[in-house]
């Protein structure tokens, strides 16, 4: 029996489960998809005799000098439109990719669709992804691979993909160890969702302190939250009906930590005489806290520029990056 002869790119992306770009840059021989991607690919065009026309491969092939940056659509358990992080990332970012000559669209999802990815590699829209979204990420990650579509993150994780992320284990160890020198014994650690590698970093960081220190783990003093004001609020609550004597506190976010202050005033907690409190970012908004809060800076602006200058490095030359974001810390009043 015959096989079906393909007219189309679109007949085999669809075929192979992948964007129309990614069987392009297969056909052309690039760089920017993997040997598995690209035999898979060439394997069924052969299969099917499909033979494109060169017009139609150089319009598929064409640049938009366009960036997405992708984060999740709404409010909800693990992310959030309006993440102050984000926002300031962003405005590194653009200011980057407008050097380099490209333009920045801002892209919501939703957390649970993993085919968002072709809409706008198919219709033309943009060159390549910024993932930002940290709700099933790797599931993100992973489609991104197999659909071969250009992409760089945020944060720690292992491929063969670019990644900007920061020192993170560093930066929880340092904000513990500021804790530490002010004499508090009963440390809490406040952190974003516990699937993150981000946040078991710090997490790590937050324990080699304390071991350093000859201070025994207490897990009683860690609680997960989803970075918003909200699950910081409730933190402060069950860390302090948990331990009383709680007289120390790392937030994994600016935005947490502000929350955290807040709530410890509620509940007749002064900061930093009965509880010191440092955060995690130095975001704009650390400085204006009241007190003032002491922070791990990542230096955000540059973490956004690194995303777009390493992602436009990828899309023409084919270079895939790792780059590390240092940490530092930002003494104020709350720690």
């Amino acid at each position: 029996m015959s096989t079906e002869k393909l007219k189309s790119i679109d007949e085999v992306a669809r075929l192979a489960g992948v964007a129309k770009s990614t069987v392009s840059r297969a056909l052309n021989d690039s760089p920017l998809i993997s040997a598995e991607t690209k035999a898979r690919i060439l394997a069924i065009a052969a299969e099917h005799h499909f033979k494109p026309s060169s017009v139609a491969r150089n319009l598929s092939l064409q640049s938009t000098r366009t960036i997405a940056f992708v984060n999740c659509a709404y409010c909800g358990t693990d992310c959030c439109i309006s993440d102050q992080f984000s926002l300031e990332i962003m405005g590194g970012l653009a200011i980057g990719l407008h050097d380099l000559g490209y333009d920045l669209l801002v892209l919501h999802i939703d957390p649970a669709d993993t085919d968002w990815a072709s809409q706008y590699l198919d219709s033309g829209k943009v060159d390549g992804f910024i993932l930002m979204t940290a709700h099933n990420k790797r599931h993100h990650i992973d489609r991104l691979v197999q659909m071969g579509a250009p992409f760089i993150i945020w944060g720690p994780a292992e491929g063969e993909f670019c990644t900007v992320a920061g020192e993170d284990r560093k930066g929880g160890r340092m904000a513990t160890e500021r804790l530490l020198t002010l004499n508090r014994s009963h440390v809490g650690f406040l952190g974003g969702p516990r699937v993150e590698a981000e946040v078991q970093l710090r997490h790590k960081g937050y324990i080699d302190a304390l071991e350093a220190a000859d201070i025994g783990f207490d897990p009683r003093l860690v609680y997960y939250g989803d970075y918003s004001a909200r699950s910081a609020a409730r933190a402060v609550e069950v860390l302090l009906e948990r331990e009383p004597r709680l007289d120390a506190l790392f937030a994994g976010s600016d935005v947490m930590a502000i929350s955290a202050m807040r709530a410890l005033a509620a509940h007749g907690r002064r900061v930093p005489e009965d509880v010191a409190v440092v955060g995690y970012d130095d975001l704009s908004l650390a400085s204006y806290a009241t007190p003032a809060l002491t922070t791990v800076s990542q230096n955000v602006n540059l973490a956004g520029r690194l995303l777009g200058r390493d992602l436009v490095s990828y899309l023409e030359r084919g270079v895939v990056t790792h780059s590390i974001v240092p940490v530092h810390l930002i003494g104020r009043e709350s720690a």
